[in-house]
């Protein structure tokens, strides 16, 4: 999954994408470097970061995912809104990635009469004080938990198992040794019964075990995604397309 964001305060690229035709040629650019599905977001979620209105979100959103819906590949839009959970499947969205995982009200709704794929997320906190001390007893078996009810309550609005997704939100409410200890462990999530998915893609905690900044990572991002992999991730969403395809190819090969 390769990631556009059409923000102008997105902590990995600065607001580079943040025109209509800047995001759209970037979402090209990661589909020719091999991306499967790519991804749009339109607010920023960053830990510290603000929400935007509706009507914000939907002016960054929608002009890019108008241009490539219905092209080579799937397009997933990353919100936690409703309103344009429905506005994104009307305009062709493949996938609806929710860090909210569908909480708020009357999103399971939004995307459970559809076809879209819907990928529930682990978060602890809201993006604005998520990174202030977070605390578990167990983190692993939190999140599992977490997420097997959220599955749950998507499958009782009669959503199939084979359009959901989950991912236990690295950095979302969590410690270093948090999201070392949910990588580790990542094959359990499978125990929801979903595909899993995996963002790691130069997030602070490559930073904080490497020592650079974030325009620094991809070699970490690359050995994070393969780990993820080798436990039981099926998507990994990241920023370097190219180079993440390339170090699976030479796992495969080994495989």
């Amino acid at each position: 999954m390769g990631v556009v964001n059409v923000t102008p305060d997105s902590f990995s690229d600065g607001g580079a994408f943040a025109t209509p035709q800047a995001g759209v040629a970037h979402a090209r650019r990661l589909i020719g470097e091999g991306a499967d599905l790519i991804d749009i977001g339109g607010e920023s979620t960053r830990p510290g970061s603000g929400g935007v209105t509706l009507d914000e979100e939907r002016r960054r959103v929608l002009p890019v995912l108008e241009k490539l819906a219905g092209g080579t590949v799937p397009v997933s839009v990353d919100t936690q809104k409703p309103e344009l959970m429905r506005d994104a499947i009307a305009a062709g969205a493949a996938m609806i990635n929710d860090i909210n995982a569908l909480q708020a009200p009357l999103a399971v709704e939004a995307v459970a009469s559809s076809a879209a794929g819907i990928c529930l997320m682990h978060k602890k906190g809201t993006p604005a004080d998520m990174q202030t001390d977070p605390r578990y007893d167990d983190v692993v078996g939190e999140v599992l938990a977490f997420l097997k009810a959220r599955v749950a309550a998507v499958r009782a609005a009669g959503v199939s198992m084979d359009r959901i997704v989950v991912d236990p939100g690295f950095g979302f409410g969590k410690t270093l040794e948090h999201n070392l200890e949910l990588l580790r462990c990542l094959a359990r999530l499978s125990e929801t019964g979903a595909v899993v998915m995996a963002g790691i893609s130069r997030k602070s905690m490559l930073g904080r075990i490497t020592g650079r900044g974030v325009d620094s990572r991809v070699p970490a991002s690359v050995a994070a995604a393969l780990i993820a992999v080798e436990n039981g991730a099926r998507i990994v969403r990241v920023h370097d397309v190219a180079a993440t395809r390339d170090a699976l190819a030479v796992l495969n090969a080994v495989r």
